[in-house]
């Protein structure tokens, strides 16, 4: 798949994995994402102490794992060691934290990956060079999407690649007006991520002449998945990709 295509429907894109029924960014969550036939799944990476790429969404390990800390003060093989699946069901004990070279074999070039780079406590660091190069050693440069709310990763990572799609994330409501106007348009991206609550038909049908794409998150709502369906947008994030496709299929 390419995210580049034009789809007859908007993608299915399940958020963190299938995250409304497995721990979110797990390989349990990725692998029922697949299953689900979703189109492709969005995933957060960040470095550990040890320049490991780790597929988590907070800084903390503390809401999502049985552990206390932060990934960027812990080495891999601490972080290893935590159980990512308890807290969501005991069905799911013994989860780990994936790093993202993991998540690569399991489901990589069997459907679309959306790559956050989650570097906002450390804007500055190696992340977005480290991803694309592990983006070009899987071959995966068509399949996979990098996104973030940082402009300057869009950047950095279209210098060192420019054949990786980037995504821009904006923030809700007047946070994210400026990324969602012509500031945004100064970093190059091909595809606009806006909140859900700030897309219209008018944003929508502007990105298109612009040859650029509109990945809504984060959407569950049945009623509001057919509305951006209605309007052409062209992925919508969601936590239970059977139920979106459900909804726009129905």
């Amino acid at each position: 798949m390419n995210w580049k295509n034009k789809h007859t429907l908007p993608l299915v894109i399940a958020h963190r994995g299938a995250s409304a029924l497995a721990p979110e960014n797990t390989l349990a969550a990725f692998e029922l994402a697949l299953e689900l036939n979703a189109d492709g799944i969005e995933l957060d990476v960040m470095l550990s102490s040890d320049d490991e790429l780790v597929v988590i969404h907070d800084v903390s390990v503390d809401r999502t794992t049985n552990g206390i800390g932060k990934v960027p003060q812990m080495t891999y093989a601490q972080l290893r060691e935590l159980d990512a699946g308890s807290k969501f069901g005991e069905a799911f004990s013994g989860q780990h934290l994936p790093t993202l070279s993991e998540v690569f074999e399991s489901v990589g070039g069997k459907m679309l990956i959306n790559v956050e780079l989650k570097n906002y406590h450390a804007p500055f660091d190696d992340l977005a060079t480290r991803v694309v190069r592990l983006i070009e050693r899987f071959g995966l440069q068509e399949s996979v999407l990098l996104s973030s709310f940082n402009p300057f990763n869009a950047a950095k990572a279209r210098k060192i690649n420019d054949s990786i799609s980037f995504g821009l994330l904006t923030e809700p409501a007047s946070l994210g007006a400026l990324l969602r106007g012509p500031v945004g348009r100064l970093f190059g991206y091909q595809a606009l991520h806006p909140y859900y609550k700030d897309v219209s038909l008018k944003m929508v049908e502007t990105l298109h002449q612009r040859d650029k794409q509109c990945n809504v998150w984060t959407v569950d709502d049945p009623k509001i998945i057919k509305q951006l369906q209605g309007w052409g947008a062209d992925a919508i994030i969601c936590n239970d990709p059977a139920a979106a496709r459900e909804s726009l299929e129905g």
